[in-house]
Protein backbone atom coordinates (compact mmCIF):
# COMPACT_ATOMS: atom_id res chain seq x y z
CA UNK A 1 0.00 0.00 0.00
CA UNK A 2 0.88 3.39 -0.84
CA UNK A 3 1.70 5.85 1.66
CA UNK A 4 0.28 9.67 2.09
CA UNK A 5 1.94 11.93 0.09
CA UNK A 6 3.29 15.32 0.95
CA UNK A 7 6.78 17.11 1.22
CA UNK A 8 9.73 16.40 3.95
CA UNK A 9 11.12 19.67 5.21
CA UNK A 10 14.70 19.48 6.74
CA UNK A 11 17.84 22.01 7.71
CA UNK A 12 20.44 21.11 4.79
CA UNK A 13 23.08 21.69 7.90
CA UNK A 14 21.69 19.22 10.24
CA UNK A 15 20.65 16.71 7.66
CA UNK A 16 20.90 13.67 10.99
CA UNK A 17 17.59 15.59 12.53
CA UNK A 18 14.86 13.79 11.32
CA UNK A 19 12.13 15.31 8.39
CA UNK A 20 8.95 17.70 9.37
CA UNK A 21 6.62 15.81 7.42
CA UNK A 22 3.47 18.19 5.33
CA UNK A 23 0.65 16.01 4.19
CA UNK A 24 -0.07 18.40 1.36
CA UNK A 25 -0.41 17.58 -2.29
CA UNK A 26 -0.86 21.12 -3.42
CA UNK A 27 0.64 24.60 -2.06
CA UNK A 28 2.25 27.46 -3.03
CA UNK A 29 5.43 29.55 -1.86
CA UNK A 30 5.56 32.92 -1.97
CA UNK A 31 7.95 35.48 -1.08
CA UNK A 32 8.84 39.20 -1.56
CA UNK A 33 12.29 40.04 -3.03
CA UNK A 34 14.87 41.43 -0.67
CA UNK A 35 16.06 44.50 -2.52
CA UNK A 36 12.77 45.23 -5.15
CA UNK A 37 10.14 44.55 -2.82
CA UNK A 38 8.72 42.46 -5.39
CA UNK A 39 6.14 40.00 -4.50
CA UNK A 40 6.83 35.91 -6.47
CA UNK A 41 4.48 32.99 -6.20
CA UNK A 42 5.25 29.33 -7.42
CA UNK A 43 2.56 26.85 -7.51
CA UNK A 44 3.75 22.63 -6.44
CA UNK A 45 2.02 19.64 -7.11
CA UNK A 46 3.16 16.26 -5.25
CA UNK A 47 2.70 13.82 -7.42
CA UNK A 48 3.70 10.06 -8.44
CA UNK A 49 5.72 9.30 -11.27
CA UNK A 50 5.71 6.60 -13.61
CA UNK A 51 7.15 4.62 -10.89
CA UNK A 52 5.36 5.48 -8.14
CA UNK A 53 7.70 7.83 -6.75
CA UNK A 54 6.98 11.31 -5.50
CA UNK A 55 8.16 13.92 -7.18
CA UNK A 56 7.25 17.73 -7.18
CA UNK A 57 5.32 19.51 -10.47
CA UNK A 58 5.82 23.03 -10.82
CA UNK A 59 2.68 24.67 -11.50
CA UNK A 60 1.86 28.50 -12.46
CA UNK A 61 4.67 31.22 -11.14
CA UNK A 62 3.58 34.32 -10.72
CA UNK A 63 5.18 38.14 -10.08
CA UNK A 64 3.96 41.28 -9.43
CA UNK A 65 6.20 43.49 -11.25
CA UNK A 66 9.56 43.53 -12.32
CA UNK A 67 12.49 44.99 -10.77
CA UNK A 68 16.42 45.00 -11.86
CA UNK A 69 17.43 41.35 -12.94
CA UNK A 70 14.45 39.48 -12.31
CA UNK A 71 12.38 39.92 -14.87
CA UNK A 72 9.70 37.98 -15.42
CA UNK A 73 10.36 35.70 -18.53
CA UNK A 74 9.50 36.58 -22.13
CA UNK A 75 6.22 34.41 -22.25
CA UNK A 76 4.51 36.08 -18.96
CA UNK A 77 1.08 37.20 -19.32
CA UNK A 78 0.78 40.71 -17.75
CA UNK A 79 -2.29 41.13 -16.51
CA UNK A 80 -4.44 44.06 -15.31
CA UNK A 81 -3.78 43.98 -11.92
CA UNK A 82 -0.13 44.19 -12.44
CA UNK A 83 0.55 40.46 -12.05
CA UNK A 84 2.67 38.56 -14.23
CA UNK A 85 2.00 34.74 -15.02
CA UNK A 86 3.77 31.94 -16.57
CA UNK A 87 4.26 28.43 -16.77
CA UNK A 88 7.77 27.48 -15.59
CA UNK A 89 9.38 24.39 -18.18
CA UNK A 90 10.79 22.50 -15.39
CA UNK A 91 11.43 18.71 -15.32
CA UNK A 92 9.78 17.04 -11.80
CA UNK A 93 12.17 17.67 -8.83
CA UNK A 94 13.39 15.99 -6.20
CA UNK A 95 14.05 18.94 -3.87
CA UNK A 96 14.07 22.47 -3.87
CA UNK A 97 16.52 24.14 -1.98
CA UNK A 98 15.16 26.87 -0.02
CA UNK A 99 17.42 29.72 1.17
CA UNK A 100 16.65 31.54 4.60
CA UNK A 101 18.36 34.04 5.40
CA UNK A 102 17.98 35.71 9.30
CA UNK A 103 18.16 39.11 7.30
CA UNK A 104 14.97 38.73 5.30
CA UNK A 105 11.16 37.84 5.44
CA UNK A 106 10.72 34.39 5.39
CA UNK A 107 8.82 32.38 3.16
CA UNK A 108 5.41 32.01 3.44
CA UNK A 109 3.82 28.88 2.63
CA UNK A 110 0.45 28.75 1.09
CA UNK A 111 -2.49 26.01 0.88
CA UNK A 112 -6.15 26.46 -0.10
CA UNK A 113 -5.54 30.39 -0.13
CA UNK A 114 -4.02 30.15 3.37
CA UNK A 115 -0.75 31.62 3.68
CA UNK A 116 1.77 31.68 6.70
CA UNK A 117 5.41 31.81 7.64
CA UNK A 118 7.25 29.11 6.78
CA UNK A 119 8.49 28.94 10.28
CA UNK A 120 5.43 28.38 11.39
CA UNK A 121 6.15 24.89 10.40
CA UNK A 122 9.71 24.17 10.07
CA UNK A 123 11.78 27.17 12.08
CA UNK A 124 15.10 28.45 9.98
CA UNK A 125 19.23 27.88 11.21
CA UNK A 126 19.52 31.23 8.43
CA UNK A 127 20.74 28.49 5.98
CA UNK A 128 18.78 26.45 3.69
CA UNK A 129 16.07 24.28 3.87
CA UNK A 130 15.42 21.19 1.51
CA UNK A 131 11.99 20.93 0.66
CA UNK A 132 11.59 17.57 -0.98
CA UNK A 133 8.46 15.49 -2.53
CA UNK A 134 7.84 12.30 0.53
CA UNK A 135 5.31 9.97 1.27
CA UNK A 136 4.29 8.99 4.82
CA UNK A 137 4.22 4.97 5.34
Amino acid sequence: MLGVLGVCLTLAAAPALPPRFVPVRAFTLAWTHSIEKIRWEEDYWVQRDASGQAVLVAGQARVLGSGAGMDPPPDAIHHADGWYSYQPQTPPLQVLRLTRSIYTADYDWCVEGHCRPLRAIMPTDGDVTLLKPCQRP
